[in-house]
């Protein structure tokens, strides 16, 4: 009950994931892997993604006992999380994936983007789920290689000018966004890093268009199955330890610069 829950991503965009978790689950304690030394997954092969997850998987049921794993990353998800749940049935499993569906329901002018890592995009998993929607709403979907390594590299040195270029790039690539017929009303971030880029995105996009990420929806799930499992923990103050297989100043910055609330 009281050991920790697992959550890992190949670098600092799982913290955006842990934020949600922290404010879903207060009391929980967590820890936090980065797969520094990897990063980033959205560019690797689908063996390369599954032989990391499951490392990392092994390192922290061994060595931190959790009692949960929340797999923190759009692609570690798409490519791996099924292999995962298979060998270990009697685990609880979380992942990440693309809001597509409720974006669908949402979208006014049924025009929808979608940004994400090249190897989300053609991951069987992602296909399967956009082929499971009614067909009624266009997906706009954009790969954004390099977007995600760009907001890794901010961390360290503060710079958004290469995020800015790529999240211009991407955006305007994409098509016209705005309310009315033809236009993109809905964009959904499919990779847990570009939350982090949110108040370019924002204004790129504009006031009118719905911005969708996948925290708050997760960190509910785990509290739910935590809950039927019995598995909520009874300590009074919740607790964060941050580890990287890398550099873990970056993971740190990271969580100081964008998560100032964080409990160490």
């Amino acid at each position: 009950m009281n050991a920790p829950i697992g959550v890992f991503d190949s670098g600092v965009g799982g913290l955006s994931i842990l934020q949600a978790l922290q404010r879903e689950l207060p009391n929980e304690h967590f820890v936090y892997m980065a797969d520094s030394a990897h990063a980033p997954y959205g560019e690797r092969d689908a063996a390369f993604v599954q032989s990391r997850s499951q490392a990392i998987w092994h390192t922290l049921r061994d060595e931190h006992h959790v009692k949960a794993l929340v797999v923190a990353c759009n692609t570690a998800t798409a490519l791996a999380i099924q292999q995962l749940r298979a060998d270990h049935p009697e685990v609880a499993f979380f992942g990440v994936e693309p809001a597509v569906k409720p974006a669908a329901a949402i979208s006014q002018t049924q025009r929808v983007g979608v940004m994400a890592t090249p190897a989300t995009l053609r991951s069987e998993k992602f296909t399967q789920l956009l082929q499971s929607l009614d067909g009624h709403t266009e997906f706009v979907l954009q790969a954004c290689e390099g977007l995600a390594d760009a907001i890794e590299q901010q961390c360290q040195d503060s710079n958004d000018t290469a995020v800015q270029t790529l999240c211009e790039t991407y955006v305007h690539a994409m098509g016209v966004f705005g309310p009315h017929a033809g236009q993109i009303d809905t964009l959904v971030l499919g990779c847990t890093h570009y939350p982090f880029a949110m108040p370019i995105l924002r204004n790129l996009v504009g006031d009118q268009v719905s911005i969708l990420e996948t925290g708050e929806p997760v960190a509910r799930q785990v509290k739910k199955v935590l809950q039927e499992r019995r598995l909520l923990t009874d300590s009074p103050q919740g607790s964060v330890q941050l580890l990287a297989t890398g550099e873990v100043q970056r993971l740190q910055s990271a969580a100081n610069r964008w998560l100032p609330s964080l409990q160490q």
